[in-house]
């Protein structure tokens, strides 16, 4: 009766000395581009953007009792700085020597904690995760969303090339990389600094467009009890944001005076009498319209900010009409 188990026990401790950990052949990582799409610098809010990254782990060979019923991999996948930034909680976009500042996050929350790092940079966290549950030989494969955004703080001032739309991109290749570890039953400690790694690479890419906005105040001349035998004259602005090195031009129409705004009048809306009146952009200067009857157009060039445009008012020497209001209304177009 004894035999019987001194053989079952022999063959139990041949099977623990002829298997050996569990072991994966190796674990890959891959990354969709972060893609922002069209950006406006000037359009005031920020702009989101999603990535998807995925993990597989792939076994052929199984080793301890506890490892053939659950192969396993801990598993560290870390983003670098990525081109055209300088840390990771600065990261950039590049365009030739343009700067478009951005970052990734691990979630939602687009907190500074939760910015996608390193484990070899200090204050910055990885994608930590585990794989396993595996029954037998094959792949297990885990997928992440990575969470873009580009503040609208962070837009102002950001340039196009050429005055023409222009592609930003940040290259992660050779900035992705993944730490990992093979077990059975015992979790291993992984620092995702070292052991087993390997590579991927993704961008993060956005099209910034010329862009601008214009609102103007009234150009009103003060009430007036005096006859027209002298100038009258006001001052006015318009503010103009246009995208950082995007030149454009302001045209002003003729008002009430259709296709002429050399010819510009105010009109009494009670007696339909007329007061004419002209517009510069500089004191006494040329007209301003739109570059027909000797008008010109006022051109600039934008910085990405709030740009403001003096508009100079004249009432010259004319007939005096009936006391009253007398107004006008002009469209002011700008072209970029």
């Amino acid at each position: 009766m004894k035999l019987p188990f001194r053989y079952l026990f022999l063959s139990l401790l041949a099977l623990l000395l002829f298997c050996g950990a569990a072991r994966a052949d190796s674990c890959t990582a891959a990354m969709t581009d972060v893609n922002f799409g069209t950006v406006s610098p000037v359009a005031g809010g920020d702009y989101y953007a999603n990535g998807t990254l995925t993990v597989t782990c792939t076994w052929t060979q199984l080793g301890a009792l506890g490892a053939v019923l659950s192969p396993n991999a801990s598993i560290c996948i870390n983003a670098g700085v990525g081109g055209g930034g300088t840390a990771i909680t600065a990261r950039a976009m590049a365009a030739g020597s343009g700067r478009l500042p951005y970052n990734l996050f691990r979630d939602s929350s687009y907190a500074a904690t939760s910015v996608w790092g390193s484990g070899a940079v200090a204050g910055t966290q990885p994608v930590v995760t585990t794989i396993g549950g595996l029954p037998n030989l094959g792949s297990l494969t885990q997928t992440f969303t990575i969470y873009g955004r580009i503040s609208a703080a962070d837009l102002a001032g950001v340039p196009t090339i050429g005055g023409a739309d222009t592609p930003y991109v940040a290259d992660f290749a050779g900035f992705g990389t993944v730490q990992y570890a093979f077990y059975g039953v015992l979790v291993p400690t992984v620092d995702c600094k070292t052991g087993a790694s390997t590579s991927f690479a993704f961008k993060a890419k956005a099209n910034v467009t010329n862009n601008c906005y214009i609102s103007a105040s009234p150009l009103a001349f003060a009430a007036d009890t005096r006859v027209l035998t002298s100038a009258k004259r006001t001052v006015g602005s318009l503010s103009v944001q246009c995208t950082a090195n995007n030149p454009y031009q302001i045209a002003l129409n003729g008002g009430i005076v259709s296709g002429n705004p050399a010819a510009r009048q105010m009109r009494n809306a009670t007696t339909g009498e007329k007061v004419t009146y002209e517009i510069s952009s500089t004191l006494d200067g040329p007209l301003w319209g739109d570059g027909t009857g000797g008008t010109s157009m006022t051109t600039g060039t934008g910085s990405g900010g709030m740009q403001t445009l003096r508009m100079y008012g004249r009432v010259p020497v004319q007939r005096t009409p009936s006391p009253g209001s007398y107004k006008d209304t002009v469209t002011a177009t700008i072209y970029f």
